[in-house]
């Protein structure tokens, strides 16, 4: 009876520290977050300087962490994978890239503008200057796109490898059309050469320091919201939706309007990452709605573990950290690299790196 008993005893007091040290290393994690930007702004003589190329490489990870989740909410939970997310985050981060080539140019047209010899701006670039309309640009351009598409393709009860197939298609078709000069968002070089934003010039260590902290705040604003939904009442018939949509729609319940929302605020929060990807990394082209980096995004929360939320920002922060090796030790294999690791992950890690940790806790 001695065993048995040490074993209860132990598990039980594994149980109650399980939580307690997740939410010690989250704070930790926050801490450090936090501190980064701080060591930015230090001389540059000073040994804990922290370099302008450092801040920009997790800020930009921090974006993509953000983007994982959101795709979490709609995969994970809905059980609806999107394979078109990059198209949403590109839609924000060119809201936002719009009004800092305005900052940049003043009263005058934008760099890119000039050169193809266009003499007045295009309507939809009407109130770009004010940094307020702009951020609306950011929630609604997103926002709306996803209201329409998930609108006629819920009702049409489209689903499964079809719903992947038509989001796919959908970000490559607005690929096509930000890559054309004509329709007034850059071309193929897209917005860059960003000087200001709110006035303060966007290269200052302050205002760096400023951006990342506004990505943390998203980031962890974001993990709030979606833990929240997750534990609702909204939360639990999401999860049915995913596991067994005939029988909820048996039950009594509409899927529609639930995956709408779902998919209507996750497109919000890719829009939002985007638009502080764009001033802190200072380049935003057609290139992000590239089907490849949606597909990226699902690896992301593959690997570190659908329907967690936890999980796909610990996968984004991981092959993004990879990425960032391997392309510049060895950047002709990093696809390889890419493709091998999802197979790996499917096979061998089903529930993702949170899940192989849980599975570690019991054993």
């Amino acid at each position: 009876m001695t065993m048995p008993l040490n074993q209860t005893v132990l598990a039980r007091a594994s149980a109650r520290l399980g939580p307690r040290v997740s939410i010690a290393l989250g704070g930790l994690i926050l801490l450090i977050l936090i501190a980064m930007p701080l060591l930015h702004m230090l001389p540059a003589d000073n040994s804990l300087h922290l370099s302008a190329y450092t801040l920009t490489l997790v800020g930009k990870i921090l974006c993509y962490a953000v983007v994982a989740l959101a795709l979490d909410l709609v995969w994970g939970y809905a059980g609806l994978l999107s394979l078109g997310h990059g198209l949403f985050f590109a839609l924000g981060g060119y809201a936002m890239g719009m009004y800092l080539m305005r900052e940049t140019a003043g009263d005058g047209l934008p760099a890119f503008m000039s050169f193809l010899a266009w003499n007045e701006l295009p309507w939809y670039w009407y109130g770009t200057s004010n940094f307020l309309w702009a951020m609306c640009l950011v929630v609604l351009a997103p926002g709306l796109l996803a209201l329409v598409f998930g609108f006629f393709a819920f009702r049409s009860r489209i689903k499964g490898v079809y719903f992947s197939i038509m989001t796919q298609a959908l970000t490559f078709a607005g690929m096509l059309l930000f890559f054309r000069n004509e329709t007034g968002f850059g071309g193929n070089n897209g917005f860059t050469d960003f000087k200001r934003i709110l006035g303060f010039d966007i290269t200052a260590p302050a205002t760096r320091a400023a951006l990342f902290l506004a990505t943390v705040a998203l980031l962890v604003g974001s993990l709030l919201l979606g833990w929240k939904l997750a534990r609702s009442k909204f939360g639990r018939v999401l999860t049915a939706l995913r596991d067994a949509e005939n029988r909820l729609m048996f039950c009594g319940y509409d899927p529609r309007g639930y995956k709408l929302f779902i998919w209507v605020l996750s497109a919000v929060l890719c829009g939002l990452a985007g638009a502080l990807y764009v001033p802190q990394v200072g380049i935003i082209n057609p290139s992000e709605m590239s089907p490849t980096n949606s597909i990226e995004a699902a690896v992301w929360v593959a690997l570190g573990g659908r329907g967690t939320l936890i999980g796909p920002i610990l996968g984004a922060g991981m092959v993004n950290g990879m990425k960032s090796w391997f392309t510049v030790a060895f950047p002709e294999y990093w696809l390889f690299a890419l493709g091998a690791l999802f197979i790996l992950v499917t096979l061998y890690l089903p529930k993702g790196v949170v899940g192989l940790l849980k599975r570690g806790e019991k054993s």
